[in-house]
Formats: C-alpha cells, structure tokens, sequence
C-alpha cells in the first residue's frame, strides 16, 4: 500500500520533502538509462542482502518466526519505496553512490562503514535468531513490534528526506570537489547536521523491538557506537573542509540527536 502512495501522490512527497530544490541540478547525472540501471542494481543488491539476511536468521534461530517475517517484510518494502523515491526525485543520486571509485574517501571511514555493515547485517541477526530461536534468553512481548515498525517507519522516511534533498549524501566521507560540493541545509538538515545517520540509529534500534530480542540491543549499541564515532569523525572534516560548513554548524547546533548532541 505505501508502494502505490508514492506511485499515485508524487507530488505529495515533492511538498513533504521540503528542500527538493537542491538536487535539482544534478538530474542530469541520473537521467535516462543511467537512473534506470543504478536504481535496478539498487534493488539487486538489496533484495540479495535482504535474503542473506534472512539466511543468517534461519541458520541462528532454526526457524523464521512470525516476528522475524515482519521484519524482513518491512524490509523489502523499505528497499522498494525508497529505491523508488530516489529513482524519481533523485537519480543522479543513484547513479553517485554506485561509483567504485570515489577520490577522497578517508581510510577511517571504510573501516567504519564495513564495521558497521558487518554488525547490522550479521553480529544482530545471529544475537537475535540464538536468542529469539533456539535459547530464549529473553523475550519482548508482540506490542513491541509495532513500536519497532513505528520507529522503522521514521527510519525510511528521514533517511529517503535526506537523500533526496542532499545530492551529495554518498555512502563515504569525502569532498566532491568534482560536483561543486556544498552545505546543505534545507529539509531535515535544518534540525540536526547528520539526519541521515539518525536514521541509520533509528533503523538498527527497531530490529530488536521487532523480532523481540532484548539480546539484540547489545549488538545493536555497538552499531550505535560506531555510527557516533562516524559523526563525530565526518563533522570534524566537514568543518574544515567544506565551504560554509562552520557557519551552518553554528546555526544547526546539534550533529545526530536534536536537544542532546
């Protein structure tokens, strides 16, 4: 159903997502095939981890419960919405981020992305499925899923808002002197300096709710511990190195946590 809304309204999402306007120049990056074939490869690449995802769950568990189909179902419709979301508002976006070969790129921060990947795609599946599956460690009551696909939900949206209103949000920390980089401050940028990493906390903090496994909070503050060290690293470049960047930070004071840090 949320598939066929962004189908149906695209203006709707156009008006929600204030901010739109900043992409606007580089459409062109995503324009005919291009977009086409970075939004499929999106999909591909989501879809086999998604699956992989749900391999490792199995393995760990021995069987997929109700909860766990939940997630996964949630999951696939966050890739699709929000490959979708990008491949119209935002294609140049898309065909960004699908380049090997990114000049820049901070060592510190592969190893955190590949960190960070490897605890969200297997260090939570494995704690959860022992727990949830076959030890019973510890267990959440059902209520607790739709508090997680409430918080999933938020995930989907701030990160798709980010990234449709910041033609510059690649998976790794570098100035894209080769795309006239600049700060970005419309949309959910005018509350916190990286809404696209409290989305990720967001995300990684749902999947225990969801498939409920209190365990699976202790892999997921990991993740959260590698994602403030993410921000507190990339602010830190940003302030140096991009134009206009230390006069947004004095006007949007707080980096991930709005009220708090």
């Amino acid at each position: 159903m949320f598939v066929r809304y962004v189908c149906v309204l695209p203006s709707f999402w156009v008006q929600v997502l204030n901010g739109v306007e900043t992409h606007v120049s580089y459409m062109q990056e995503g324009n005919g095939n291009l977009g086409k074939v970075a939004a499929v490869k999106q999909l591909i690449v989501a879809y086999v981890l998604g699956s992989v995802q749900i391999a490792i769950f199995f393995v760990s568990a021995g069987y997929i419960s109700i909860k766990l189909w939940i997630f996964f179902g949630a999951s696939f419709v966050h890739y699709s919405v929000s490959t979708l979301v990008q491949y119209r508002l935002n294609p140049g976006l898309l065909v960004a981020r699908f380049k090997i070969r990114r000049e820049g790129s901070r060592l510190w921060d592969e190893v955190l992305v590949r960190l960070s990947n490897l605890v969200a795609m297997i260090a939570v599946p494995v704690v959860a499925g022992l727990d949830v599956g076959r030890f019973h460690w510890s267990s959440l009551d059902f209520s607790f899923v739709f508090l997680g696909l409430f918080v999933f939900a938020v995930s989907t949206f701030l990160l798709n808002w980010a990234m449709v209103v910041n033609a510059f949000f690649e998976p790794t920390v570098r100035i894209q002197k080769e795309r006239a980089h600049k700060t970005v401050t419309t949309g959910p940028y005018r509350f916190v300096r990286h809404p696209g990493y409290l989305a990720g906390l967001l995300y990684i903090l749902s999947v225990p709710l969801i498939v409920g496994s209190v365990l699976a909070f202790v892999p997921a503050g990991v993740y959260v511990v590698l994602f403030i060290m993410r921000t507190a690293l990339e602010d830190r470049v940003l302030l140096r190195e991009l134009d206009g960047y230390s006069q947004y930070a004095r006007e949007v004071r707080y980096r991930l946590i709005p009220w708090v840090w």
